[in-house]
């Protein structure tokens, strides 16, 4: 069995993610932040369609706690498991903040910093030691880096530098056939900075070739596809999930 990590995976994108890819036969860590019960109701749905899964603390924005982490991480692998290494990261977790660049606080961007580039950056550095030589690291971005939205400068910004991440994650660990690729979805329906109002999804659809937003299941589906041995050519790659947003 493959085992996977997902961070952020009580709810949204990661939720639907961590489910997916116990359908395809995944062991699945998944990881919260402050909602203990939606991470555990993650983990008893996976479960509950025979699948193995476990819940584990994690704050993506202070590295200070990763080590930590990493030690839960392999007693949670012997316990659950019956292994000492996994096989593929997800870095999901992130949070959205809606200000124009001249109001955002100094405050404000080192969060949205630390949680979408710096967390990940070490976090699959601390990891590594743990995966498996042909494993896999997915990051999450997202179409705002290549489509410029007003109000998302900085989360924008920082899953730009994630892709550029991934291309030199791809090139570093290549030696261990580790490989890495980004997804970034366009607009899609979770609770991503407050969700989507009427007003706001119409908009959307409406720059979207396809007429509507999508649907977290429309991106784990990417997620789980690319992590299986059909795609084990595909690295290096950002892939944007988003229905044709502004072409």
């Amino acid at each position: 069995m493959k085992i996977v990590i997902v961070t952020g995976g009580s709810r949204g994108l990661g939720a639907s993610t961590a489910i997916e890819c116990a359908r395809k036969g995944m062991g699945v860590v998944v990881t919260y932040n402050s909602n203990p019960k939606k991470a555990d109701d993650v983990v008893k749905a996976i479960i509950g369609n025979g699948g193995k899964a476990v819940a584990l603390k994690l704050d993506v924005g202070d590295t200070g706690t990763f080590p930590a982490f990493r030690d839960a991480v392999v007693s949670d692998l012997r316990s659950v498991f019956g292994r000492g290494d996994f096989d593929y990261l997800v870095n999901n977790a992130g949070y959205g903040l809606f200000n124009p660049i001249a109001t955002v606080t100094e405050e404000q961007f080192d969060e949205l910093f630390n949680v979408h580039l710096k967390g990940p950056f070490f976090l699959s550095q601390i990891l590594l030691p743990l995966m498996t030589d042909g494993g896999q690291i997915i990051n999450i971005t997202s179409a705002t880096t290549r489509v410029a939205t007003s109000g998302v400068a900085p989360y924008a910004s920082f899953k730009g530098g994630l892709e550029v991440l991934t291309r030199y994650m791809a090139k570093e660990f290549g030696e261990r056939r580790i490989r890495a690729n980004s997804i970034a979805p366009g607009a899609i329906r979770t609770e991503l900075g407050g969700g989507l109002n009427d007003e706001f999804e119409t908009m959307l659809a409406g720059q979207t070739a396809l007429g509507r937003v999508g649907e977290p299941e429309e991106i784990s589906g990417v997620v789980a596809s690319l992590l299986s041995c059909e795609n084990r050519w595909i690295n290096a790659q950002n892939i944007e999930v988003a229905g044709g947003y502004i072409i």
